[in-house]
């Protein structure tokens, strides 16, 4: 799959690009650093209408706005007001990086405090789910 890398890790600021041609269209700041790259999986749509939400588990830097092959690993549930908003965990071809206790802890602190200046918002973390349920995620968002 292809993902267009959005926020780069460490990072407060927030990048949205426009999901058919890949623009820049605004950035804000947000109350967490991204722990790893962060962007979307390029021709697909979940259920929110947004293309499928990625985290890129790499220590390779990666900069906004680039474009990178990747392999899906894992599926994290995650629910954002009341909408499915789940996250596919992905890694760079040659990597396998580690789906262990202390991966999900910083996914989970991160998405649990990534908008605390939002009032009201409401974020729930469910389970992580392995590769074949990424994979078949990734399978229902593809767009026709």
């Amino acid at each position: 799959m292809r993902v267009l890398i959005e926020n780069e890790a460490g990072s407060t600021r927030k990048h949205t690009y426009d999901e058919r041609t890949f623009v820049l269209l605004r950035t804000a700041d947000v109350s967490a650093a991204y722990p790893f790259p962060y962007g979307f999986a390029i021709g697909t749509r979940s259920g929110d209408g947004d293309a499928v939400d990625c985290f890129v588990l790499t220590e390779t830097p990666l900069a906004s706005g680039s474009i990178v092959e990747c392999e899906p690993v894992g599926l994290l549930e995650q629910i954002e007001d009341g909408e499915t908003d789940h996250k596919v965990l992905a890694a760079l071809p040659g990597e396998s990086p580690a789906l262990d206790e202390t991966t999900l802890a910083r996914l989970r602190g991160f998405i649990m405090s990534v908008f605390a200046h939002v009032p009201g918002k409401v974020m729930t973390v469910g389970r992580l789910l392995d590769r074949p349920a990424a994979e078949a995620y990734l399978q229902q968002c593809r767009k026709p």
